[in-house]
C-alpha cells in the first residue's frame, strides 16, 4: 500500500474540514455510522469485509509534505495555519466494526466512528471505498460457494479486475467467503491464500502440435499437471492427448491432476470427458471448468448433470458484474451541542433515506435451544436490555403492528472495539480464522435465508426507544417546518419559491 493515503478522499471532505477549522468547530465530537440500504444481488444477506484494509489505512493515515504541497496549489487557497493542522493530523477517536466474515443486513451499523469531526469527516471516503468493494465481492463469492457446494473454487479474476488493488483485495474477499485458491500470486504471498494455475492456449499454440505441448508441460511440472484441452478439438484431440499423457505419467509414478475446459458446452463436454477418462482408467483425474462462470451458470450446469469438480471463476466475481456497487453510506447520528452529545437525523423525501438517529449497537438474537438466528436488533447504546437478557420486543419498523416478544435467548454483539483513543485495540485474526468464522456464521442461519433465489427476508428490528426517538425527531422537524411556513405566510411570503 502507498505510504501516504491521506488524500484518498473526496475534495469536499477537505473543504468541510477547512470550514470547520475556520469556524472553530473542528473539535466538535461526533458519531458516524456506516451501513448499506439494500442487499446486493437480491441476496438474503451480505458478507462484511474490508476491515483489514481499513486498519492498514488508519495505521498509515498521515499528511506528508507532498500532500501539503499539493493542497497548497488548490484554488480554495487554504490558509497555512490549516495546512499546519493537517501536518499534525492524527486519528484520536474510536472505531467499532463487525468482524470480517459476519453475515450482515441492510440498514444496520457495520462501522461506528466516534471522534472530532475534523477526523471523522476525513476518513469517510476511504472507509466506504474499502467496505463497499470488499463486502460486495465477499457476498458474490459466498453466493457462488453456496451453489458450488463442496466443489473446489478458484478465483481467476486478476486480468479482468479494475486495477491491481481490486484484484489483490478481491482475491482476499473471495477466499474469506469460501473460495479455496487464487491465481493471483501477490495475493498468495501477501495473505497466504493457496495459489493454483494451469496453462494458457498460447502454450499449446507455441508448439507444433498439441501432443508436443502437453508432453513438454508434463516434463516441466510432473507433480502439477493440469492440461487445457480445448485449444483445437476438445473431444477428438484435447482429451485423447491428455489421456495419453496421463498414461505416460502413471508409468513414471506420477499422475495427471486434471483437465480444464474453457469453452463450448461445458455440461456435455464434462460428461463426455468424465466417461473418456474413466474408460481409460484415469478415474482420479479431475475436471476443471472456466469461462465467465458465476452462481447462475454453475447452478444451471449442475442441474444439467455436469461432471465438474473444480470451478475457475473470474470476471463475473471480481467485477461483481450483475451489481458492481454496494451503495454503502456514512451518516452522522450524534453530535456535541454545548458539551452534550445530541442525536441527529437526516430527513429526506425518500423514506428509505431517513436515518435512525443516535449512537447505536447491533445484537444478533439467537434461539437459545435451536442455536439459529431469529433477528438482528438495533438499540441505542445506553439501553442494556439485551445485555441483561431482558424480554425485548421485535417489530417491523415499517409495520410496527407486526411484532413479537422474545425472552430466554442468546445474543451476539456485532460491533467490536477496533480503535480506542486512536490506538488499535483489535487483535487482527489470521485469514483462515476469518474464513472459518464465516462458515460458522452460515451455520447460524436457516437455509431459507441463504438460498440464491427468492430468499426469505431476515428481520432487522430496532428497539422501541430507538424507534420512538426517530419518530419524535421526525415529528419535531415537521412541526418546525409548519411553524416556519405559518410565519412566512403571516409576513406576506406564500412560499412560492419552495414546496
Amino acid at each position: 500500500m502507498n505510504a501516504s493515503m491521506a488524500l484518498h478522499t473526496d475534495k469536499y471532505q477537505i473543504n468541510m474540514m477547512y470550514a470547520h477549522w475556520k469556524h472553530g468547530t473542528h473539535n466538535q465530537k461526533t458519531v458516524f455510522e456506516a451501513f448499506f440500504r439494500k442487499l446486493p444481488f437480491h441476496n438474503g444477506y451480505a458478507v462484511f469485509a474490508g476491515l483489514e484494509r481499513i486498519i492498514e489505512y488508519m495505521e498509515q493515515l498521515r499528511f506528508t509534505e507532498e500532500d501539503i504541497a499539493y493542497l497548497r496549489e488548490q484554488e480554495e487557497e487554504y490558509e497555512e495555519a490549516f495546512l499546519q493542522e493537517l501536518r499534525n493530523f492524527r486519528f484520536t477517536g474510536n472505531i467499532d466494526a463487525a468482524r470480517e466474515g459476519t453475515l450482515v443486513f441492510a440498514n444496520e451499523p457495520l462501522i461506528r466512528v466516534e471522534g472530532r469531526i475534523f477526523e471523522t469527516q476525513l476518513i469517510e471516503t476511504a472507509l466506504l471505498n474499502f467496505m463497499n468493494f470488499q463486502t460486495l465481492i465477499a457476498t458474490k463469492a459466498s453466493r457462488i460457494k453456496y451453489v458450488a457446494g463442496n466443489d473446489i473454487l478458484m478465483e481467476f479474476g486478476t486480468r479482468r479486475a479494475q486495477e491491481a488493488d481490486a484484484a489483490l483485495w478481491g482475491a482476499r474477499a473471495a477466499y474469506l467467503a469460501g473460495f479455496h485458491a487464487t491465481s493471483n500470486m501477490l495475493a498468495g504471498r501477501r495473505f497466504g491464500i493457496p495459489t493454483k494455475g494451469t496453462h494458457a492456449h498460447a502454450w499449446v499454440q507455441s508448439f507444433e502440435n498439441e501432443q508436443e505441448a502437453f508432453q513438454a508441460f508434463a516434463e516441466a511440472l510432473p507433480n502439477q499437471v493440469t492440461l487445457l484441452v480445448d485449444t483445437y478439438d476438445t473431444l477428438h484431440s484435447g482429451i485423447p492427448n491428455a489421456i495419453q499423457i496421463g498414461k505416460e505419467l502413471e508409468k513414471r509414478g506420477k499422475k495427471l491432476q486434471a483437465i480444464r475446459l474453457d469453452s463450448g458446452d461445458l455440461a456435455y463436454l464434462s460428461i463426455e470427458a468424465r466417461r473418456m477418462l474413466d474408460e481409460a482408467g484415469l478415474n482420479e483425474v479431475q475436471i476443471v471448468a472456466s469461462n465467465d462462470l458465476d452462481e447462475y451458470t454453475i447452478s444451471d450446469l449442475k442441474l444439467q448433470g455436469a461432471r465438474i469438480d473444480m470451478w475457475g471463476v473470474g470476471t463475473q466475481l471480481i467485477t461483481a458484474a450483475d451489481q458492481p456497487s454496494l451503495g454503502g453510506v456514512y451518516k452522522l447520528v450524534s453530535r456535541e451541542v454545548d458539551g452534550v452529545m445530541q442525536p441527529t437525523i437526516k430527513i429526506s423525501a425518500n423514506p428509505e433515506k431517513v436515518t435512525t438517529p443516535g449512537k447505536k449497537d447491533v445484537y444478533r438474537i439467537i434461539h437459545k435451544k435451536k442455536k439459529k438466528a431469529i433477528a438482528d436488533y438495533i438499540c441505542l447504546t445506553e439501553e442494556d436490555d439485551v445485555e441483561r437478557r431482558a424480554k425485548i420486543k421485535l417489530f417491523d419498523p415499517i409495520h410496527p403492528y407486526l411484532h413479537k416478544y422474545v425472552e430466554h435467548y442468546d445474543a451476539e454483539k456485532l460491533l467490536h472495539p477496533i480503535y480506542r483513543d486512536g490506538m488499535l485495540v483489535y487483535e487482527r485474526p489470521p485469514l483462515d480464522e476469518i474464513r472459518e468464522y464465516h462458515r460458522e456464521q452460515l451455520q447460524l442461519f436457516w437455509p431459507e435465508y441463504l438460498r440464491k433465489t427468492n430468499p426469505e427476508r431476515y428481520h432487522v428490528d430496532i428497539s422501541t426507544k430507538a424507534w420512538q426517538l426517530k419518530h419524535d425527531m421526525i415529528e419535531s422537524y415537521v412541526q418546525e417546518q409548519e411553524q416556519r411556513t405559518r410565519i412566512l405566510r403571516e409576513n406576506g411570503d406564500d412560499g412560492a419559491n419552495g414546496h
